[in-house]
This record gives C-alpha cells, sequence and structure tokens, in this order.
C-alpha cells in the first residue's frame, strides 16, 4: 500500500473545533502505547488547563468526553447532537428552541435532560465563574427549561451566529453543581456524555481515555486512546519515527519525508489558523501608527509561505483567510519595502549609524516573544525580524512559557496563533474590538478603532448576510490602513498517521489542534481497513 495524501479543502462555514487536547504518550508495553486497531496514540503540542467545559475547555466541540447540541459533519455543517433537531428560530431571531435527543445518559449512567443544559449555560455566564470565554456568550439573555427535553434560548438581540455557539459542551449538573466551579475535581475527572471516559491525566506528559460502552451513538471500535503532550516538534517527530505514536501534528518540513512512507498517510488540513505579530498600543514604537503600517509592507509573506511553511499555506492580511467569502477583496497588501522605508523617513524615523532607525533619540526596536517549543512561531518570528530589519526597525525575538509572555504583552510583542471557521464574529470580534482588551488572550495589541468597533457591532447583531458583508469589509479595510497587527500566514495543519483506518477525513480547522482536529476528529467512527 502506497502512503496517501489526503487535503482537505472544504468551505468555510459553520463552526469549529477549538480543542487543546493533551498527553505525552507512553513507552512501549505499559498498557497505552501504541498497537492494533483497538488503539491510538496520539501526540499534539499542547495541553488544556482544564477539562471542564464550564471554564471553557472543548467549546467549539469534539472534546471526546462531552457533547453538545449540536456538532459538526465533515463538511463543518452543523448537525443535531444532544439536540434531537436543529433549533427552531423565531421570526425576530432573538429565540431558539431546541428539542432534546431522549434516551441519553453521562458516562456514570445518570439521566441526560434540560437541566443540565441550562445549568452549564447558567453556570458560564455566571460572574464567579472563571471562564475567559464567557463573552462569546454575551447575546444570551436567558435560558431555560421546557420541561425535561427542551430548552429554550432568549438573546438580547438577533445573532447570526448563535447556533454555533451551541456546539459547546454540556456538562453534568448532578455531579459538577457539587464542587467548587474553579477548583473543584470536575476540573480533572469530568463526566460527560461522549464516546470516550477520562481514565487518568498525569500532566505535562498524557491523557488517557476509554471507550464509553453506554455512549448514545454507539460504542466506538477504538477503545483506548491516548494524547500524548510533545510541545516540542522535532521530539514530536522523533517519537513518531520510533514508533512511539501512531499519529501526529508536524511541521510541514518534518512531516514531508513520510508522504513516501508506505506505512503512514499525511494529511493536509486547510485551516483559519493564522499566525501574527502584536503590536501593543503601550510601546513606545509600535504604537506609532507609521512604524505599523511600514512592517505591513516590509514582510515578504510569500517569501514566508515558501521558507517557513513550505508552501502549506498562505498570506494573511487579516484574521480571515484569503478563500473564505467573508475576506474582502482588495486589502491584500503586496511586499513593498521602498514604500515602507518611505513612511518611516516620512514620520521622522531617520536611520542611524548602525542603520536602525531613530525618532527623538528613540530606536526603532522592540522585542517579539514566542512560545518555547514552538517551530513554527519561532520560524515566523526570525523571518519578521530579517524582514523589518531591512526597513531599519530592529527585533530582539525571545523564547518563553506561556506563564513568562503572558505579563509582558501590554509592551513587547507576540507571535500569536488564532483562527475559527464557524463564523466571522469569532475571529474579527475578539481580536479588534476595543471591548476585548484586557479580556484573557483576545485583542493582544489592545488595539482600538472607532470604525472597527462600529462595524464590528453591526456584524454580530445584523442577521442579514448582506448587511454583515459590507459590515466585516469595513472592518479589513480600515484594519488596512490601520494595522494593529502584522498578519503573515495562515498555515494547513499537517498530520502523519498509521495507515490502518479506513475513511479517515479532517475539517476546515481552528487554530487549536489538539484532540478535537485532525484525522481523529471523528475517533468513535472509526473502521479498521480489512
Amino acid at each position: 500500500m502506497t502512503a496517501r495524501t489526503v487535503r482537505t479543502a472544504t468551505a468555510m462555514a459553520t463552526a469549529a473545533v477549538v480543542l487543546t487536547a493533551a498527553t505525552a504518550c507512553s513507552a512501549p508495553g505499559d498498557g497505552d502505547g501504541p498497537g492494533g486497531t483497538d488503539s491510538l496514540t496520539v501526540g499534539v503540542a499542547q495541553e488544556p488547563e482544564t477539562l471542564n467545559p464550564l471554564l471553557g475547555y472543548g467549546k467549539e466541540g469534539n472534546s471526546k468526553i462531552f457533547d453538545g447540541l449540536l456538532t459538526h459533519d465533515a463538511k463543518m455543517n452543523l448537525k443535531p447532537a444532544l439536540a434531537a433537531h436543529l433549533p427552531k428560530v423565531s421570526k425576530d431571531g432573538r429565540t431558539y428552541t431546541y428539542e432534546l435527543r431522549k434516551g441519553v445518559t453521562f458516562s456514570d449512567g445518570k439521566p441526560f435532560t434540560s437541566e443540565d443544559v441550562v445549568y452549564t449555560y447558567e453556570t458560564i455566564l455566571d460572574k464567579k465563574t472563571n471562564n475567559a470565554s464567557k463573552g462569546e456568550l454575551d447575546a444570551v439573555e436567558s435560558v431555560r427549561a421546557a420541561g425535561r427535553h427542551q430548552v429554550v434560548f432568549r438573546l438580547k438581540y438577533p445573532y447570526a451566529a448563535f447556533a454555533e455557539r451551541t456546539v459547546l459542551p454540556i456538562a453534568s449538573r448532578a455531579v459538577a453543581a457539587k464542587t467548587d466551579v474553579n477548583t473543584g475535581s470536575y476540573n480533572t475527572r469530568p463526566v460527560g456524555t461522549g464516546p470516550y471516559v477520562l481514565t487518568s491525566w498525569r500532566k505535562g506528559e498524557k491523557l488517557s481515555f476509554k471507550a464509553n460502552p453506554h455512549y448514545w451513538g454507539g460504542k466506538p471500535k477504538i477503545k483506548r486512546f491516548t494524547v500524548a503532550v510533545i510541545e516540542d516538534d522535532d521530539v514530536r517527530a522523533t517519537r513518531l519515527r520510533s514508533g512511539d505514536l501512531d499519529g501526529a501534528i508536524l511541521p510541514p518540513n518534518l512531516a514531508k519525508p513520510y508522504e513516501k512512507d508506505p506505512e503512514k498517510r499525511t494529511f493536509s488540513a486547510q485551516t483559519a489558523d493564522y499566525r501574527a505579530v502584536t503590536l501593543p498600543s503601550g510601546n513606545p514604537v509600535t504604537k506609532d501608527k507609521s512604524v505599523r503600517r511600514a512592517l505591513d509592507l516590509a514582510v515578504d509573506r510569500k517569501a514566508m509561505v515558501k521558507s517557513v511553511l513550505g508552501g502549506a499555506g498562505k498570506p494573511a492580511y487579516g484574521p480571515l483567510p484569503t478563500d473564505s467569502p467573508w475576506f474582502a477583496k482588495g486589502t491584500e497588501r503586496r511586499h513593498d519595502l521602498s514604500r515602507a522605508k518611505k513612511i518611516l523617513a516620512d514620520a521622522g524615523w531617520k536611520p542611524g549609524k548602525d542603520g536602525i532607525r531613530e525618532k527623538s533619540g528613540r530606536r526603532a526596536a522592540f522585542t517579539l516573544w514566542y512560545f518555547s517549543g514552538d517551530k513554527l512561531r519561532q520560524d515566523h518570528a526570525l523571518a519578521y525580524a530579517s524582514d523589518a530589519k531591512k526597513a531599519g526597525i530592529d527585533i530582539k525575538v525571545q523564547a518563553g512559557s506561556r506563564e513568562v509572555v503572558r505579563p509582558k504583552l501590554k509592551h513587547d510583542a507576540m507571535l500569536m496563533g488564532n483562527g475559527f471557521p464557524a463564523d466571522p464574529d469569532f475571529d474579527l470580534y475578539p481580536t479588534l474590538h476595543s471591548s476585548q482588551i484586557g479580556d484573557g488572550w483576545n485583542n493582544l495589541a489592545h488595539y482600538h478603532d472607532k470604525t472597527v468597533d462600529e462595524q464590528l457591532d453591526v456584524g454580530r447583531r445584523s442577521r442579514d448576510a448582506g448587511v454583515r458583508k459590507a459590515a466585516y469589509d469595513k472592518v479589513q479595510r480600515a484594519l488596512a490602513k490601520n494595522p494593529g497587527y502584522t498578519f503573515l500566514t495562515h498555515i494547513d495543519h499537517v498530520y502523519v498517521i498509521d495507515d490502518k483506518w479506513r475513511g479517515l477525513t479532517t475539517q476546515l480547522e481552528p487554530h487549536d489542534h489538539g484532540i478535537g482536529a485532525g484525522p481523529w476528529w471523528d475517533l468513535q467512527d472509526w473502521q479498521p481497513e480489512k
């Protein structure tokens, strides 16, 4: 059997998949390692902070432990999960009614009812709950149970993307309500309705799961699932090569050798995942719009796609990919070093003796952080710094953990990643709206543009696709004139996996790519190769 490369090029429509799951791989022979077709061990880069959906885990779906009211098919179309049907929506767009699937139980045997749904959403919206993503449910005015198998949401305003938010996992009220929502045992010992049950979690190493024999969708053929947390890309590639892993996500250059391996399959999934540099308004250099505009032109995006991504991606000019139906054509910025230099010179930034520009005694210099072990971010950061230096801007590239980097971002830049394909609101609003400044990892540049704020509000509150498209076009054109970030690339996610199963696919993927994305997005439905 020859190696096969599967490329997914689905249209951008509905929601996505968040799921950064994790675990590190077991040594062969410890009971969780790679084996036949009834078990799977995969390597991912990041570990979740919690497994509690009340705190944000699995909010884009495919969490393996939980189900949402809705989920997605391979083409990212919404379909029922814990709901029996797609929701009924009132004419004013403010009432969503969900009929629930009957006969569903949690993995501990307790029945799933409307009370679990109400509890989940009300708890997330509670001010005492430390869920950094609760702003995504700002539109919800109330949620109530109308009997055991019906839930009614009332919105403050029509929110076209609301159904996409209901892929959010549903927690067990009977179990979760007995513990502290922020610090209790549900964070590490969750109980859900999903196809798998957590059996152990070794922090910083691995998560182990077993098939849920009572799963309403049928018992999975893959009985054991282990997710190895391996932050370093090179180490992940080495462990895949040594046989410790059945599959892994890899940077394109590390995955390429496997394309000719007869025992492996290589998957390249299209995504909404972008890489960008935050240019904080709190930094005396990057707060200058002329510097931000110059950097936007000095960067050679096409060269980055070729050299950093090995062609597995495309240039990025904002959060939305250029092949998205919501992308504003004409907002592409070509590489123009001469113009970048002129913008800086006209703004008073003159070359110093060492070639680095200065203005009023200040050098055009700042620090750019990336997360340790992330080779893709490192390579993006180094290429960006190299391009910037040609324009006379000195960028010091530095690695650090999330704990080290996060407190520095009011002043320093970061090589960030994000992207959700479900709806343009999901990418544009948290990244660019001024109300999101200081809200978790949102709007890290502290970006504030009046036109952008106004049009994001229009796009969020309208159900008219034409009105929304016009609003988001204005947002992207304003961003091109007043960039708060330098958007670099949209990257394809590349996976390598043993060729033992049939019918494997990928979805249009978000930034996060743990257990919820990749070829194992629908692990519960896998069938062994005959």
